[in-house]
């Protein structure tokens, strides 16, 4: 079975596939995940508005977001952030906003939809009395989220948030349709060039499985011990 399989070539590519492709695919996912989680917990909490309108913005543009496929979302925003950046500023020319930069925004804009029904689970998880304790402090409404229930929150949800974060990780391989040189691009370029597509791609899902494995035996560890806080 493996007579014919090059190992050679692992060896000749894998520090520059690893340096180059996975370092980019790490670096737009913790930069999405972060930002991700910041809008998310912003349209949580508009969604948990008692301002009907407030609400209503943020649930129209979590289901819409939700029922467009990733892929799609990645087409339009690479070829229409750019048009978008040049209206903003009025420039005549689209704006070279980069493969980076408009990964990221595509990333941060589809991933807060999911990360914002994490996040409101997490915030309707806490009591009630929890609200209302820092209403009798004096607490406004952004004070007692920021001080008292986005704390709770953020740690009942931590393991949910990372599994998401592992399918963002999976998810960004879907950037290489675009020619932009993640892990899988940069891959997929070495395979072209060497003629060996097996062998690459087999070392490809080997790093995923690893990281992937790796993340989710710690969301798993995370996940017993916040039960036993609780």
């Amino acid at each position: 079975m493996f007579s014919n399989f090059d190992f050679e070539v692992i060896q000749r590519t894998w520090w520059n596939l690893i340096t180059e492709g996975l370092l980019f695919t790490l670096e737009l996912t913790v930069l999405a995940m972060v930002g991700g989680i910041i809008l998310g917990t912003l349209l949580a909490m508009m969604r948990l508005s008692s301002n009907r309108f407030v609400s209503l913005a943020a649930s129209g543009y979590v289901n819409l977001v939700r029922s467009v496929p990733l892929l799609l979302v990645i087409f339009w925003f690479y070829f229409l952030v750019p048009y978008i950046g040049a209206w903003i500023i009025g420039s005549p020319e689209p704006v070279k906003v980069g493969p980076l930069m408009s990964c990221l925004i595509t990333f941060v804009m589809f991933e807060a939809a999911y990360y914002c029904e994490i996040m409101r689970s997490g915030i309707q998880s806490i009591p009630r009395g929890q609200v209302w304790a820092g209403n009798a402090m004096g607490m406004n409404y952004f004070q007692t989220m920021r001080h008292i229930v986005l704390p709770q929150a953020f740690r009942n949800m931590l393991p949910v948030l990372l599994t998401q974060t592992i399918v963002l990780y999976q998810d960004v391989s879907l950037v290489s349709v675009l020619s932009i040189k993640d892990f899988v691009g940069s891959a997929t370029v070495v395979a072209n060039n060497n003629g060996r597509p097996v062998e690459i791609n087999l070392f490809v899902g080997v790093v995923y499985f690893i990281t992937c494995f790796a993340l989710s035996t710690l969301v798993k560890k995370l996940n017993q011990k916040i039960a036993i806080i609780r």
